[in-house]
């Protein structure tokens, strides 16, 4: 029971410190569109991409959540419905179903300067597959100690993946350090009342450090992603 009681003060604390870091509800960058080709082959969430429904591509809103995109060179607005990742394509923030690239009206022209707002986090349930993990073996019992320092972040890092579940985060993350002998950081994204972990790998001084190490890493995470700690 004293164990018990113990490992609750510890989750309780490490919660706190991590909820002192909000994820903001907005972003800024390019929009694409799928192509044609994509009609009907499946996205990362399971469902198949049909270019009709309004739906999107992002790094690391969870599946299921409702965004609105707006143009911000004609102010035309789509709520769309995350269930595909990317894209991954540097300065892009979002891509689109043509249909929704329609209604914002730039087919023609290919990308857009966009805003992005989170409208609806859904129940939080629907999320990406464990892939991420799949290596990581686990006994039985598992034991953590923490240590939590609130971090300021220079340089850049690898988004290896969002969790809701802190003990996925808390598996990979001794992975990660172990296997790379890197810092991990981990922010705290809060939609709507709804808590989502991203695990960020590394800090590195420069962007072409990052993308060495991304390249190195890829075949294990082919969806991290660099990230600059002092945009987030």
């Amino acid at each position: 029971m004293q164990i018990l009681n113990s490992m609750r003060l510890i989750f309780s604390t490490v919660l706190f410190l991590f909820a002192t870091f909000c994820f903001a509800q907005t972003q800024t960058g390019k929009a694409s569109f799928y192509a044609d080709k994509f009609e009907g082959k499946p996205t990362a969430s399971g469902e198949k991409y049909k270019h009709s429904k309004l739906t999107a591509a992002h790094k690391s809103l969870p599946f299921g959540t409702v965004i609105r995109v707006t143009n911000l060179k004609n102010n035309l607005s789509v709520d769309v419905t995350v269930n595909d990742r990317g894209p991954y394509v540097e300065g892009r923030v979002v891509d689109l179903s043509k249909s929704a690239a329609e209604k914002l009206e730039f087919v023609n022209i290919g990308l857009a300067d966009v805003k992005i707002e989170v409208i609806d986090a859904g129940t939080g349930k629907v999320s990406d597959p464990a892939r991420a993990i799949e290596h990581v073996v686990v006994d039985e019992k598992e034991f953590y100690e923490f240590k939590v320092d609130r971090r300021n972040p220079k340089g850049f890092g690898l988004q290896i993946g969002t969790y809701q579940e802190l003990v996925n985060l808390m598996r990979l993350a001794e992975n990660l350090k172990s296997s790379y002998q890197k810092k991990v950081v981990v922010q705290v994204k809060i939609l709507n009342g709804i808590k989502y972990y991203s695990l960020i790998l590394g800090q590195f001084s420069n962007r072409e450090k990052a993308e060495s190490f991304r390249d190195e890493i890829r075949k294990k995470f082919p969806d991290a992603f660099i990230v600059d700690y002092e945009k987030l």
